[in-house]
């Protein structure tokens, strides 16, 4: 303590997230921290990725039904939920991971958000087709996984719809057919893209306009 008693506030970086955490950037629930399993492949979206990712979304996700497929720590699914998702469901194989999950949601109050058990490339194979809004793909980056994800997360995008995707530095697949990259970016060894399903080039265009 100081000479009045008082604890001096720790410096900036170790406010910062702790290691086996991360934290929910924007929305109802910022500042939020969840916890991250020490899982193999286990790679928490970092929060620069995640804040420019939700610039391009608009920040606001009023009434969205979101799929988060591979969702680990849940950053991006309870990120989505943040910021006014109606529906967001989180995909995790692993059975402490999930459970990890069940807690943030229960002590967030997160009612929006449902976790499930799955194999999230099973699960995406079966599901309803044009049930989502927008599908958020982080699958582990040393299991080949980008294209077969995002092949099998195009059917469930409804009409103008989004998919993100993440991938090693210059991995990312080609865009499937009626979808096209609205957005990409590098941070580090992680490239990350936006595709939208039915865009066009006139839309960017109406988007710039003043």
């Amino acid at each position: 303590m100081t000479a009045r008693g008082r604890r001096l506030a720790p410096p900036a970086a170790a406010r910062r997230n702790a290691p086996g955490e991360v934290r929910i950037i924007g929305g109802a629930y910022r500042g939020r921290r969840l916890p991250v399993a020490d899982r193999p492949g286990l790679r928490p979206t970092p929060d620069r990725v995640r804040e420019t990712l939700f610039n391009w979304l608009g920040q606001r996700l009023d009434g969205w039904r979101v799929l988060d497929a591979f969702a680990g720590s849940g950053a991006l699914g309870f990120e989505a939920a943040s910021r006014g998702a109606a529906a967001v469901l989180l995909l995790e194989s692993d059975a402490e991971v999930a459970a990890r999950l069940q807690a943030s949601r229960d002590r967030l109050g997160a009612a929006a958000v449902r976790v499930q058990r799955a194999d999230a490339l099973a699960w995406m194979r079966s599901a309803a087709t044009g049930t989502f809004d927008l599908v958020l793909l982080d699958p582990p980056f040393d299991a080949g996984m980008a294209g077969p994800a995002l092949a099998a997360a195009v059917p469930l995008v409804g009409e103008r719809g989004f998919v993100y995707l993440e991938t090693p530095a210059g991995g990312l697949p080609p865009a499937p057919p009626g979808f096209e990259v609205w957005r990409e970016g590098r941070a580090g060894a992680v490239g990350f893209a936006l595709l939208r399903r039915g865009y066009t080039a006139a839309v960017d265009e109406a988007r710039s306009a003043p």
